[in-house]
């Protein structure tokens, strides 16, 4: 399989006031292509931090961030912005709709930025990822008259629009009922079968991490679990747990996910 992201030993740090805020520490990990993953931890983990850098929104203060086969240390903010564009697509919590404008017109607006693209094809491409989420008889439609769910669809197809690699969502059901947060869940889902797009969750929602294919588990800033499912079942890899076993012990044996495709530490 394809590595889509590879962390290494990435920390961030902020400052506020006079303090530093360590986001990350050290953390490692790749990502290949086509799988779906979920970034899981409570607040303040660093899940939302971890989805800004693999989006190309920040920057590491230390550690390598690779998307796509390209190192983005040292890029500048236009040749980062340029590497979102072609690929990178978001889904927001809050859908971040214009309210002026037709659900179709919304999944268009970013395609504008395609300057090659003639209107006719960013048309017919609206026309298509809308088309793709069930959505072409509500394609004149304004928010306000959209239901949540369907509100949420418009940001999937506008995420799709642009023929993304990677589609990054940042607490993809939270401002959804739970049968309409699954519905959105399904749809991602199929939409990960069909187009083989990487969708990378960042969540506390536990039925989120029952939809993903793999996870990583934040907590502190730290990297804490590897997840991999595998006939319905996690395969875990934790550090503290190996080294529990190395004490004898075993009630607390897993298999290791290390060496498993989707998401795996990367070799020293």
């Amino acid at each position: 399989m394809t590595e889509i992201v590879r962390l290494e030993n990435v920390s961030k740090e902020y400052a506020l006031g006079e303090h530093r805020v360590h986001a990350l520490k050290n953390v490692s990990f790749s990502v290949d292509a086509g799988v779906v993953l979920a970034i899981a931890g409570p607040s303040g983990s660093g899940k939302s931090t971890l989805l800004n850098l693999i989006g190309l929104i920040d920057v590491a203060t230390s550690g390598r961030v690779v998307v796509d086969g390209h190192d983005i240390s040292g890029r500048t903010p236009d040749e980062l912005a340029e590497m979102r564009r072609r690929t990178i697509g978001f889904i927001f919590q809050t859908f971040n709709l214009f309210p002026v404008l037709t659900a179709k017109e919304n999944v268009e607006f970013p395609l504008l930025q395609r300057h090659a693209l003639t209107k006719q094809e960013r048309s017919r491409r609206a026309s298509v990822a809308l088309e793709a989420v069930g959505l072409t008889a509500v394609a004149r439609h304004r928010p306000n008259q959209l239901s949540g769910g369907q509100r949420q669809r418009v940001a999937i197809a506008r995420a799709l629009a642009c023929g993304p690699k990677i589609v990054l969502a940042d607490e993809p059901t939270a401002n959804l009922d739970h049968k309409t947060g699954e519905g959105i869940l399904e749809l991602m889902k199929e939409i990960n079968r069909k187009l083989h797009t990487t969708f990378v969750f960042s969540t506390h929602d536990q039925k989120v991490l029952d939809f993903a294919d793999h996870y990583v588990g934040m907590e502190d800033g730290e990297l804490r679990f590897l997840g991999l499912r595998k006939d319905n079942q996690w395969l875990i890899s934790d550090d503290r747990r190996r080294a529990d076993r190395r004490k004898g012990d075993r009630r607390r044996t897993v298999r290791s996910a290390d060496e498993a495709p989707g998401v795996r530490a990367p070799e020293q």
